[in-house]
C-alpha cells in the first residue's frame, strides 16, 4: 500500500471519529446519497422528497410523520461551502407551477440540508415531554449515476477494462464508427495524438448512443458529463484490443493505459474521497421499465450494473476503498424502480419483484458487507391517473396522462409484467435480442397540474415508504 493510501485511510478514520463524537454530543446528521441510472429522475425524487418532508400530509408510511414526531422541517445552509446547492425552489416551481414541466437534470454534484425538529414518542409521548425535541439534519448529496458506476473501474486494469468494454460493445447499438476506426489502428504503433483524439471522440459517441438506447453501464462516466475536463488527457483514451507482444514506451497502448490510470487517480478517487465516502444512506434510482422496454440486452446490462455498484461494498475487494471507508460505511441502500405511475397499481408488486430479482447477485455482496438493502417500486411525482378500458371483450387496466411530446391526453396499457421475474431475466441472461411472448410499451408523460391543499406535498407513490426505510430509524 502506498503512503498516500495510508494517509487517506488515517484522514478518513479521524474524520469518521470526529463525526461520530459530534453527532453523539450535538445534533445528528444523516448524509443521504441520491443517484440514478439512465434518466431515472433523481432531480424529481429529491425535490418531491424535500417538499413532502416539509409538508407531511402525504407521508403516512413515514412513522415519524404519521405519529407527529416531526414537528417542523426547514431548509438551512449546507455545511459544504464548495459544493453547489441543489436548486430546490426552482425545481419545485417547475413541477407545481401553472405550466408544470420536468426540471432540468443536474449534471454535477450538488447538496441540500433539510433540518427536522423531532419530538421522541410523537403526540403525547412521555419521552418527548422529558427530553424535549431534537434537531436532525438531513444532508442530501445529489450526484450523477454515471459517476457511481466509475467505482468499479478502481478494481480493473486498463487491459481488463478494455476487454470487458469491447466484449459488451458487441451487444449494443452505436459502436460501428468506433469499431471501424479501431480496425485501422495498431495499438503497438507510436502515439499519434490526432489518432488518440479520434478514438476517444468515437468512443464517447458510442457511449452516448448506448445510453440513449437504454443501457445502464456506460463508463467512464465523465465521458458523458465532462464538465471542465472536456478535451483533457484524462478524457482522451479509449479501449484497445491487447497487442500480441510487449508494447514499447511511447506506444498508443502504453499512453492509453497511462491516461486510464490517471482518470482513476485524478478523477474517480477524489470524487469518492470527498463525497461518496461520507454517505450514510444511499438510494439508487433505476428506470427498470425503460430497460424492459429497450429489450432483454438492456435488462441484462442493468443487472450487471447493479452488481458492479453493490460489489464495491464488499470488504477487502479493493484495498484503497477498504482504507477509505475506515470508521464509516453506508448503512442502508435502496434500489428504487421509478415511474411506477406508468403502471396500474395491480402491477406494482410485479415490478418490485423484478427489481428484487435484478439485484439478487448484488444484494448478496452488500449484505455480506453489513449494509441493509431493499428494493421497491415508486413514483416520486405521480403524473397519471388509473382507468379501466374495454378491449376485445376484456378489460385493460391502464394509466392516463398528458403526453410529453404533444401535450395531449392519452391512455397507456404498457403490457402485463410477468408474475415470475425469471420470464424476463432468463432471456436477458441468455442474450435474447427481443422478447418473444410479450411487448412492453412506454410513453413519456408530462407532470400533471396540481392543486395542493395546505400541509400537502406533491402526490407520489410510496415515497413515504422509501423515506421510512432510509431515514425512519434515525427519527425516533
Amino acid at each position: 500500500m502506498r503512503i498516500g493510501d495510508i494517509a487517506d485511510g488515517v484522514v478518513r478514520g479521524v474524520e469518521g471519529l470526529s463525526a461520530s463524537v459530534s453527532e453523539t454530543f450535538m445534533e445528528p446528521v444523516i448524509r443521504l446519497g441520491v443517484t440514478g441510472l439512465s434518466r431515472a429522475g433523481k432531480t424529481v425524487f429529491i425535490t418531491s422528497l424535500v417538499a413532502n418532508l416539509m409538508e407531511r400530509g402525504r407521508m403516512p408510511q413515514l412513522r415519524a410523520a404519521a405519529s407527529g414526531a416531526i414537528t417542523a422541517a426547514y431548509l438551512q445552509p449546507q455545511p459544504d461551502n464548495t459544493v453547489p446547492r441543489f436548486d430546490f425552489e426552482t425545481h419545485l416551481a417547475a413541477l407545481t407551477g401553472r405550466d408544470p414541466h420536468w426540471p432540468e437534470s443536474t449534471r454535477a454534484v450538488s447538496e441540500l440540508r433539510l433540518s427536522l425538529k423531532v419530538r421522541p414518542g410523537g403526540f403525547g409521548g412521555l419521552l418527548g415531554a422529558v427530553t424535549g425535541p431534537r434537531t436532525v439534519h438531513l444532508d442530501i448529496v445529489d450526484y450523477p449515476g454515471e459517476w457511481l458506476l466509475d467505482l468499479a473501474l478502481l478494481d480493473k486494469s486498463y487491459a481488463v477494462w478494455s476487454a470487458d468494454t469491447l466484449t459488451r460493445m458487441q451487444e449494443r447499438p452505436g459502436a460501428e464508427t468506433f469499431q471501424a476506426l479501431l480496425a485501422r489502428t495498431d495499438p503497438a504503433a507510436r502515439l499519434d495524438e490526432p489518432v488518440a483524439q479520434g478514438l476517444a471522440g468515437a468512443f464517447t459517441a458510442y457511449l452516448q448512443a448506448a445510453r440513449l438506447a437504454g443501457f445502464s453501464d456506460c463508463t467512464p462516466g465523465r465521458f458523458l458529463l465532462p464538465g471542465d475536463l472536456a478535451g483533457s488527457p484524462v478524457l482522451t483514451f479509449a479501449p484497445l484490443p491487447a497487442p500480441g507482444a510487449a508494447t514499447p514506451r511511447g506506444s498508443l497502448w502504453r499512453e492509453m493505459e497511462r491516461r486510464y490510470e490517471a482518470y482513476k487517480a485524478e478523477v474517480v478517487k477524489p470524487f469518492f474521497r470527498e463525497h461518496f465516502a461520507r454517505i450514510d444512506r444511499q438510494v439508487v434510482l433505476v428506470d427498470a421499465l425503460g430497460a424492459i422496454h429497450a429489450g432483454p440486452r438492456a435488462v441484462e446490462d442493468l443487472r450487471r450494473a447493479m452488481t458492479e455498484i453493490l460489489g464495491a461494498y464488499r470488504p477487502g475487494r479493493n484495498a484503497w476503498l477498504t482504507s477509505l471507508f475506515m470508521g464509516r460505511r453506508v448503512e442502508k441502500i435502496l434500489f428504487a424502480a421509478t415511474k411506477a405511475d406508468h403502471l396500474h397499481h395491480t402491477q406494482h408488486g410485479r415490478l418490485t419483484a423484478i427489481m428484487q430479482a435484478l439485484m439478487r447477485d448484488a444484494r448478496r455482496r452488500a449484505d455480506f458487507a453489513g449494509a441493509e438493502t431493499a428494493a421497491m417500486a415508486i413514483a416520486a411525482l405521480r403524473a397519471t391517473v388509473e382507468e379501466t378500458r374495454p378491449h376485445g371483450g376484456e378489460t385493460l387496466e391502464c394509466v392516463r396522462g398528458t403526453l410529453l411530446e404533444t401535450g395531449r391526453q392519452a391512455a397507456l396499457y404498457p403490457g402485463e409484467l410477468p408474475e415470475d421475474p425469471a420470464l424476463l431475466l432468463d432471456p436477458a441472461r441468455d442474450g435474447a435480442a427481443e422478447w418473444l411472448e410479450a411487448e412492453y410499451n412506454l410513453m413519456h408523460f408530462a407532470p400533471a397540474q396540481l392543486t395542493l391543499k395546505p400541509g400537502e406535498g406533491p402526490p407520489h407513490i410510496r415515497l413515504d415508504k422509501a423515506a421510512e426505510f432510509l431515514l425512519g430509524d434515525r427519527l425516533r
